[in-house]
C-alpha cells in the first residue's frame, strides 16, 4: 500500500490523471481509506474549480521577479540535497 508521504508527493499527477489506470486505482484504494488523504483531494479539486473560475491575472514584475528567485532557490536547494 502506498503511504501518505508517498501519494501526496504525486497529488499533481494524480489529480492531473497522468498515471496509467492501475496506478491510478491504486492512489485512489488509499484516498479511499485514509480520512486524510481524502480531505487534502478533495480541498485540492474544489480549490482549483474555483480559481478555474477566475479571469487570469498578471503578477506585478517585480513579484514575478522575486517569486522566480525564490523558485530557483528552493529547486537548487532540492538538488543539492538528492545528490
Amino acid at each position: 500500500m502506498i503511504t501518505c508521504k508517498e501519494f501526496l508527493r504525486e497529488l499533481n499527477e494524480y489529480l492531473d490523471d497522468l498515471v496509467d489506470p492501475a496506478t491510478k486505482q491504486h492512489w485512489q484504494e488509499h484516498v479511499n481509506e485514509c480520512q486524510n488523504c481524502f480531505v487534502i483531494v478533495d480541498t485540492t479539486k474544489k480549490t482549483m474549480q474555483v480559481y478555474k473560475g477566475m479571469e487570469e491575472q498578471q503578477l506585478p514584475t517585480d513579484v514575478k521577479s522575486r517569486l522566480m528567485q525564490a523558485l530557483e532557490k528552493k529547486m537548487a536547494a532540492r538538488k543539492s540535497a538528492q545528490s
